[in-house]
């Protein structure tokens, strides 16, 4: 026996941490003459030889203990490609290839990007990858575990049994390597690791492309065969300041439920057609997925990722979602993925502690802690932890082909404060409390996202007055290409909730907005954050006595939404007033679309959306203020604003909104152009619920001055309305 008594006890107790050093084909020395040594560990092998692929000579192996450790030396000067021939206690027999017999496959340059948290393919690398060695084809696993003692990957394949498959640690990199030669697609798998404190632990794979469900939430191999179709979508695509941005947020498990099976959600595939088809009908140009990155509680919305580079098992496999997301393209729908870096659940299979020590979180409870959502905030300031990170969002868009990522709760990142007591955060090296590392690592993210992936749009949830969110990187900016636009959304939902009779004391919460409205690109936003913990659903929100007043309130606020500058964004249900608070268990109340009230808000909602898009010049200026300007801004008293869009080639659009359910007959607005201009849209039509007063189609301005302008027209505005006016050529 070459191996030591003290060696192959490490085996034994599966404790050693460098296997390779002793299984698999190596030189020895036996009675002073050099030898070849081959070993293996094969716990259910009654007995094993070693077979030459080349010649077919078999050298039988001697058992050196019952645990199942073999070993054979071969009078041979030159290494050469074998297989084991093992027998099992079944009399069964198996011709497998040794995976101690493989080089190391993360190459040096690998390991040193990673380490420096550069790698922008890192989820080539790292995780499950079904790939080919020398013609074998087999699965390589690889995990970052610097602090471990010893790593093994157990799962279907071996018994779950860390005896089994040792894992080397690749030099000094943190990095755990072993090349399973075997295509283990569809296997589950986790790994089994002795941390830094002695303590043994069973973690899913960070790094994982596919999850099972709980309880096990253990991490599945994959290997995609999906054939895209999306070309033509891809090369048609404008830069994101010139396109109409509509989009439509949804949380899939209940967007929709089969009511005849169990009420289940729709799969991925079902989705496809079901949902992209009725976007497309609304006249939306995106989708935003709420997070359907793995995650084990449903409850979290998405929000408590535990897999960053698996989309949910809920809803079907990896291609199913491929192609959910290639049938949206192929109609010409975009698909946005909410993504959660800035916090991680506390599940024991998951991340925390993930090596006997807090690698990727903080040991610090006042920077690691978010008591607010009770998980664990990254520790930005680690390389290794930002490749994780980068590597996720980079991945979604080159794996999955999404369109680009809106970042949840970006002021939680960018404060070391965030919701913390006065003594209960730990200052920057400045003595500020900006997170310094956060504010590093969003910067490097967009650059990187925008490098590689020109055309995606990255889109900021940030609440407070951070300077230069949208603010390109070379000018001391975070480089993002939206956000959401918070203080709007609060003025307006707090200036439509109140009576109407009582609006004339709240008109600046309408008008202040234009006063920051170009300090960055902004998004209006109104998400399922507002229809959700006692908020009541939109509609509710509005005053009213009857479903009818609530409506035309609400298309109301969708008229001026539409008309104000910037992006747009509306949670699912609210396109058609859905009453109940939204509830993530339950399908949306489709029934309603019966009632005229809510098919109204919907034909509305579709309208407007149809007319956005109709009108390229609304897109083009919704960041430049040359593309604004105020109509009648101080008629408080009658609650009363109008406002204009302007475009590059002189387009014009008149956007009044009459606030109060008081008719207002022979209401003069000036304007900058004379001729006709044609109501394109109106709010009260009886096409969406309205009472049908309007101005007969449209309106021919008068010579007169008002409001700095030549011209005027004198209007009937309907109450509780929006109505949009086109300038027409006098021809």
């Amino acid at each position: 026996m070459i191996i030591s008594q003290e060696e192959l006890q490490s085996f034994i107790l599966a404790k050693n941490s460098r296997p390779h050093d002793r299984l698999g084909m190596h030189f020895g020395n036996k009675n002073g003459k050099k030898k070849i040594v081959v070993r293996a560990f094969l716990r259910d092998a009654q007995k094993c030889s070693v077979l030459n692929v080349a010649t077919k000579e078999k050298f039988p192996m001697e058992q050196l203990d019952p645990s199942g450790f073999f070993e054979v030396v071969i009078d041979s000067p030159n290494f050469f490609k074998y297989q084991f021939e093992v027998f099992d206690f079944k009399g069964n027999v198996r011709i497998l290839f040794d995976p101690y017999s493989f080089s190391p496959m993360i190459s040096d340059l690998d390991q040193h990007l990673f380490n420096e948290g550069k790698h922008e393919k890192i989820y080539e690398k790292l995780g499950a990858n079904v790939i080919s060695v020398e013609g074998i084809e087999g699965t390589r696993f690889c995990v970052w575990a610097p602090s471990a003692r010893r790593v093994s990957v157990v799962g279907d394949f071996n018994h779950w049994d860390g005896h089994y498959n040792p894992m080397r640690m690749l030099g000094s990199s943190g990095l755990w390597e072993l090349f399973v030669p075997e295509n283990l697609k569809h296997c589950s798998y986790k790994y089994e690791i002795i941390g830094a404190d002695g303590n043994l632990r069973l973690k899913s794979d960070p790094y994982a492309h596919y999850f099972e469900g709980s309880p096990n939430n253990a991490s599945v191999v994959w290997d995609s065969k999906f054939t895209w179709n999306d070309r033509d979508y891809s090369s048609q695509l404008k830069p994101y300041g010139e396109q109409s941005v509509a989009i439509y947020e949804v949380h899939l498990d209940s967007w929709r439920r089969v009511v005849g099976e169990n009420n289940r959600p729709l799969t991925y595939r079902e989705l496809a057609s079901a949902l992209c088809d009725y976007v497309r009908e609304m006249g939306f140009t995106h989708i935003e997925l709420m997070p359907i990155l793995e995650h084990p509680f449903l409850g979290s919305w998405g929000y408590q990722v535990t897999g960053f580079f698996a989309p949910t098992h809920r809803y079907g496999t990896p291609d199913d979602f491929r192609y959910f997301v290639d049938y949206c393209h192929r109609k010409g729908i975009g698909v946005i993925l909410d993504w959660v870096p800035a916090h991680f659940p506390k599940d024991a299979f998951a991340l925390e502690y993930f090596d006997g020590t807090h690698l990727y979180e903080h040991a610090d409870p006042r920077q690691g802690m978010h008591k607010d959502w009770g998980t664990l905030i990254f520790n930005y300031g680690r390389h290794e932890v930002r490749n994780f990170l980068l590597g996720s969002a980079l991945y979604w868009l080159d794996q999955f082909h999404i369109d680009g990522i809106r970042i949840d709760a970006v002021a939680s990142m960018l404060y070391l404060d965030y919701s913390r007591n006065s003594y209960d955060w730990v200052p920057n090296r400045y003595g500020g409390h900006e997170n310094i590392e956060a504010i590093v690592f969003l910067r490097e993210l967009n650059d990187c996202i925008h490098k590689n992936f020109p055309k995606a749009i990255t889109i900021a949830e940030e609440s407070t007055s951070f300077s230069g969110v949208t603010r390109p990187t070379e000018c001391d900016g975070l480089g993002f290409n939206l956000k959401w636009n918070m203080g709007w959304m609060h003025d307006t939902l707090s200036y439509f909730s109140q009576p109407t009779v009582y609006r004339k004391f709240h008109h600046n919460r309408l008008t202040f907005g234009m006063l920051y409205q170009y300090s960055e690109r902004f998004l209006l936003a109104l998400s399922h954050d507002e229809v959700v913990h006692g908020k009541g659903s939109l509609i509710n929100k509005m005053p009213g006595q009857d479903m009818g007043e609530k409506s035309k309130n609400l298309r109301t606020l969708y008229g001026l939404m539409w008309g104000w500058p910037g992006k747009k964004l509306l949670f699912m249900g609210d396109e058609f007033g859905q009453s109940k608070e939204w509830d993530h268990s339950k399908s949306l109340d489709w029934h309603l679309l019966a009632y005229a009230d809510h098919f109204g808000i919907q034909r509305w909602v579709r309208d407007l959306n149809a007319f956005y898009q109709r009108e390229p010049f609304l897109a083009q200026f919704d960041f430049d203020s040359h593309g604004f300007s105020w109509a009648v801004v101080d008629d408080r008293d009658s609650s009363v604003i109008a406002f204009f869009r302007h475009g590059k080639n002189g387009e014009c659009l008149l956007v009044v909104c009459n606030l109060t359910p008081v008719v207002r007959g022979d209401y003069e607005i000036g304007v900058p152009h004379g001729g006709y201009w044609a109501e394109i849209l109106n709010s009260d039509a009886t096409d969406y619920g309205g009472d049908g007063i309007g101005n007969f189609g449209g309106c021919r301005a008068q010579k007169g001055a008002l409001g700095g302008h030549g011209n005027h027209l004198r209007l009937i505005l309907p109450g509780l309305s929006a109505l949009f006016f086109v300038c027409k050529s006098e021809k």
